[in-house]
């Protein structure tokens, strides 16, 4: 009898299997992600959590391709990234991923419209400009749209950063300590937004955070501690 593969589980937007990572260092070899496994479903919602070094960040580059495993394997959008070189990799983000980081990563010299309209003109779309000020609408910043980052303040750069990230409507978004640069007012308000967004995008969200009420509200957290999943 012939053997028939599996289907594609279609409901899940991310796998890992046996995902590790580690560098040198003067002490020796350094494991920094240790044999990690787990599955998201499409439209989840999943906090990383743990202590300062448990490998969070590291965990996050590899799932998202910025960064290559020493071994192990990852699944992004059905595709395997590990078997894609850098250029593959960058294709499948651009098509399938945002993000949003600590530190805004912002263009400076482009207003808070053109950095929202970038990653819809690198991908070749004609309504850019159409679909960056309605996003903008959609985190409060239409007024602002002529601004550059430098006359924002900070929740307002994390405010154009979310608007950026999810412009082309991605199905996935990681969010590296999305809140860790703001106050604790502003810093709920951006959370309030990333989860707003989140359900209306049916976006996956890959959160990885230190704040606990962020965390709380995913649908369920990681928590890594010595580069493991525990």
């Amino acid at each position: 009898m012939p053997s028939v593969q599996a289907p594609i589980n279609l409901a899940h937007v991310l796998k890992t299997e046996n995902l590790s990572k580690q560098v040198s260092s003067p002490e020796g070899l350094l494991t920094i992600v240790d044999a990690v496994s787990f599955e998201v479903g499409a439209g989840e919602s999943v906090a990383v959590v743990g202590p300062s070094g448990a490998g969070k960040s590291t965990l996050l580059a590899l799932l998202a391709g910025l960064d290559t495993p020493t071994s192990g394997k990852v699944w992004l959008a059905h595709q395997e990234l590990t078997q894609l070189d850098e250029d593959g990799r960058a294709r499948l983000r651009a098509q399938h991923v945002g993000f949003v980081f600590q530190s805004f990563h912002l263009v400076p010299s482009l207003t808070a419209l053109e950095n929202v309209m970038l990653p819809l003109e690198l991908a070749g779309r004609r309504d850019a400009r159409a679909a960056a000020v309605e996003t903008l609408g959609r985190v409060g910043l239409r007024e602002r749209a002529r601004h550059y980052p430098r006359q924002l303040s900070g929740g307002e750069q994390q405010r154009v950063a979310l608007a950026r990230a999810f412009v082309a409507q991605p199905a996935v978004l990681f969010a590296d300590e999305p809140t860790g640069n703001l106050d604790t007012v502003t810093g709920a308000r951006i959370g309030e937004l990333l989860f707003e967004l989140n359900a209306n995008s049916n976006t996956t969200l890959i959160l990885v955070t230190h704040d606990e009420g962020l965390a709380a509200r995913c649908g369920r957290a990681l928590r890594m501690e010595a580069g493991k999943i525990v």
